[in-house]
């Protein structure tokens, strides 16, 4: 077998020399010191504040390196490197990539206290120095004395205020072949035996503390002996390192969405109330959440790596599993006595698996301003957002030059620091006073810094008339204290415009709009750049959608196997049906996942869902005139647009949902399109009532209508519409298999007997002249249970707030009727 070939990073060899440069400075600093301020001065960049009053007057070589091993932009790391590079006679070549190279939280980037702020000790950045030359020298020699000495004031740093994990991340900078970095990322990677092995993880110290400097220096030689042995895709401890982050770019999306669970928990907290009737708020509450999370991420478990905190896991089973191996692991007391005693068995967690449970029935975790119709939180596409480069657009050119977008408000730091948005605008009022609510700066910094993906569309503004810009967002939300004015938040943009254009009506005066819900808006902004867009959107990379089969429908919506082939048959011969049945048989649920099952993946942008109504008009459905600005103006529908886009895509499937089709007046609606919508006339054009247009219905688009066969109040559906849709009958799925396995699972007699009387009710109110098996009662209502959440509260909540509000309403003329059933399903959960 070959020798391993070990990659080569070019910033090893640049690290390694700028280290051995310093090494001249290690008595006098002075020269060091105005080395650091000429370089900041010659590229223009604020120097960092280094001291309480930004004056810097001494400095380690730990907090040097981390100058340009920070959350900043790979610009300005290039742009400080290649200064120091000049200045100190660097021969190497100056890294322009940056991959296995740790950086530093903005908010603790120096490994010293400041000066007034803290207990800094005389001999602080002395020590740091010590402990630096004596890293050099045993990793270059390897002596007895060396090792001695490093030990010695490792241990010692160990005690100084603002060391921590940070002193292994710069070791590893100076010397990144020798020693092991411990970041979080790391620690968590090498803790798994699938990154490492058994042996390696069993010898590991505790990492509820960092290690001593003799445990530290045993670690790094094991890192090495493991890596040697070859059995390893890594061959350098800088392999290791960039595996690791690369692994935890996974785990940093469990802590954004941990970062929104938490949020929603908090919001959803509130609402509640204890035994006692007061609401759950309160600093309790607060402190107890912060400390699981605290404990969560300080404990190492092996048999879950993947979660940082138990606030990232949202499924009830799971966060019991995870729940018991936190009790029984070794650390837990430990760890558990430093926060406070007992706050994972305390009522913090009780609650969070009722909210867990609220999950499950469906609450939603995001939290959008204007909801976008059916919803999936594990289906996001593109956002589009309009923005403006500082007042009067100052900042474009700057901005357009480098690659970038930033906002201001730099004042309250780095904003990833924060963990919701009152969080934010409470850091605002301590800085700026409470004259103001922050309302929408805290929104912007949240939206800018945790809401903005990569991917996302930015249109530019400059004051409420003018579009200066297009782009593309390619970096996720970065803090750079080095920049010289306020606007220290930023991403990376790849620009795609730059010039002037008429904005379409007046622009928002905000600095950052999610103009994503207004998509005849974006289409107008879109048209600007409509012929550069088509030739982008041809180099863009293909969006991967969850996959979605019949199997996942089967298991989701009660229905046998053979109806939903008839279903699927149906609708791709027919092209328009509609699915009607009794109040809970899931039409609404069944008919998106219909089009999902079909599309084989869950591809939201090719459904769409509408809900009639008495007003609803042709003109919202296919186009008509309506006010503008400037008098009237004709706007396009929502079926008319669906079925452009449609148009335009004649390989896949569309899906238009009608809710409550039979509530709106159909031929006012449908106008001349009763005709276009009829299976053999797709692809005809036909002249539209407002338009010198010609206008089709493609073949590829299929309508999918729902109506409720227990509304009294509507009226027999038109008969014109009626040839045209072939009518689907959804009943109760009780007897279904998917159902039955459901029950099963429940273990639990009370809801055996609930069910057993709900299908004899069916029975009665299928045989009633008056109603007929258009009312049964469906299967829903007792779905979204789990033998946790199964109890006779729940039972109950079903029978009075569900089930007898619908019969007092079917028989409302018959109260004695309406009582015998209520007693019996009351009786059936006794």
């Amino acid at each position: 077998m070959g020798e391993k070939k070990i990659q080569e990073y070019p910033w090893v060899a640049f690290y390694i020399e700028f280290a051995n440069k310093l090494l001249a400075f290690v008595n006098d600093r002075k020269p060091l010191v105005e080395i650091i301020k000429s370089v900041y001065e010659q590229i223009g960049i604020n120097l960092p504040k280094l001291e309480k009053d930004g004056e810097v007057f001494d400095i380690d070589p730990f907090t040097l390196f981390g100058l340009f091993n920070k959350g900043i932009t790979t610009e300005n790391r290039i742009k400080i490197i290649t200064a120091f590079a000049e200045k100190l006679g660097v021969t190497a070549t100056v890294p322009t990539e940056f991959e296995g190279v740790p950086v530093l939280n903005n908010q603790k980037a120096t490994y010293y206290y400041f000066i007034g702020k803290g207990d800094r000790g005389d001999d602080d950045i002395d020590n740091l120095w010590k402990v630096f030359t004596s890293a050099v020298e045993y990793a270059d020699k390897n002596t007895d004395s060396s090792k001695a000495e490093f030990i010695k004031y490792y241990d010692l740093c160990l005690k100084q205020k603002g060391i921590r994990w940070n002193i292994t991340m710069g070791l590893y900078w100076v010397r990144p072949y020798t020693y092991i970095n411990l970041d979080s990322r790391n620690r968590w990677f090498i803790s798994s035996v699938a990154n490492t092995s058994a042996t390696f993880v069993e010898m590991l110290p505790k990492f509820d503390s960092v290690p001593s400097g003799e445990e530290y220096l045993k670690l790094c030689k094991a890192s090495v002996d493991l890596i040697s042995s070859g059995d390893y895709e890594y061959g350098s401890l800088p392999e290791l390192s960039a595996s690791a982050w690369a692994t935890a770019k996974e785990d940093d999306e469990v802590e954004k969405t941990a970062a929104e669970v938490e949020k929603t928990f908090r919001k959803w907290l509130a609402t509640q109330t204890s035994e006692n009737g007061t609401p759950l708020k309160g600093t309790t509450i607060s402190n107890n959440a912060n400390a699981i999370k605290k404990v969560c991420t300080e404990m190492t478990l092996p048999d879950f790596p993947d979660l940082r905190y138990l606030f990232s896991v949202t499924d009830l089973d799971l966060f019991k599993q995870i729940r018991e191996a936190i009790l029984k692991h070794p650390d837990y007391k430990t760890i558990d006595k430093k926060h406070g005693n007992g706050y994972l068995n305390s009522a913090i967690t009780i609650w969070y698996e009722k909210f867990l449970v609220w999950l499950s029935e469906g609450g939603e975790i995001t939290e959008p301003e204007k909801v976008e119709a059916m919803p999936d939180v594990d289906v996001r596409t593109t956002h589009y957002w309009l923005y403006a480069p500082g007042e009067n657009a100052f900042k474009w050119e700057e901005f357009y030059k480098s690659g970038i977008m930033a906002i201001g408000w730099s004042d309250i730091g780095d904003l990833s620091a924060y963990s919701t948005r009152e969080e934010m605008r409470k850091a605002m009022a301590d800085v700026w006073g409470n004259e103001k609510t922050y309302k929408i700066p805290s929104l912007a910094t949240w939206q800018f810094a945790n809401e903005i993906q990569q991917g996302d569309i930015i249109f530019v503004k400059r004051g409420r008339d003018t579009v200066i810009g297009r782009g593309m967002v390619t970096s996720d939300y970065l803090y750079d204290e080095t920049v010289s004015d306020d606007y220290k938040h930023i991403r990376e943009v790849k620009w795609t415009h730059s010039g002037e254009w008429p904005h379409p009506g007046m622009a928002a005066m905000k600095t950052l709009t999610d103009i994503t819900a207004y998509t005849e808006y974006i289409a107008k902004l879109n048209d600007l750049f409509a012929e550069d867009i088509a030739d982008e959107d041809e180099n863009q990379p293909e969006i991967v959608y969850p996959p979605y089969t019949a199997e996942d429908f089967l298991k989701e919506v009660y229905m046998e196997e053979t109806d939903y082939n008839t279903l699927v048959a149906v609708l791709k011969n027919k092209k328009n049906i509609i699915l009607q049945g009794a109040p809970g048989v899931g039409k609404t649920f069944a008919a998106k996942r219909l089009a999902y099952s079909i599309m084989g993946v869950k591809d939201k942008d090719r459904i769409m869902m509408v809900q009639f109504h008495q007003s609803y008009s042709y003109e919202d459905f296919i186009m008509g005139f309506r006010p503008s600005a400037t008098g009237f103006e004709l706007k396009k529908g929502a079926f008319y647009n669906f079925c452009k886009n449609a148009e335009t895509d004649s390989d896949n499937d569309y899906f238009f949902i009608i809710d409550e089709i039979n509530r709106g007046n159909l031929s006012k609606i449908f106008g001349e399109l009763f005709m276009l919508i009829e299976t053999d006339k797709r692809g005809i054009e036909l002249q539209l009532l407002y338009s010198d247009e010609r206008f089709s219905v493609p073949a590829n688009v299929y309508i999918i209508g729902m109506m409720n066969t227990a509304d009294r109040s509507l009226a027999m559906l038109d008969y014109a519409l009626r040839r045209r849709f072939a009518f689907i009958d959804l009943k109760p799925g009780f007897e279904t298999e998917g159902f039955r396995t459901y029950r099963i699972g429940l273990e639990n007699d009370k809801f055996n007997h609930l069910i057993a009387a709900v299908e004899t009710l069916n029975n009665v109110i299928a045989a009633d002249d008056s109603l007929g098996e258009g009312f049964c009662i469906g299967h829903s209502y007792f779905c979204n249970l789990n033998p946790d959440n199964l109890d006779d509260q729940a039972l109950s909540a079903i029978v009075e707030f569900e089930l007898i509000p619908l019969l007092k309403e079917y028989w409302f003329d018959e109260p004695t009727k309406v009582r015998d059933w209520s007693n019996n399903l009351r009786s059936a959960i006794k």
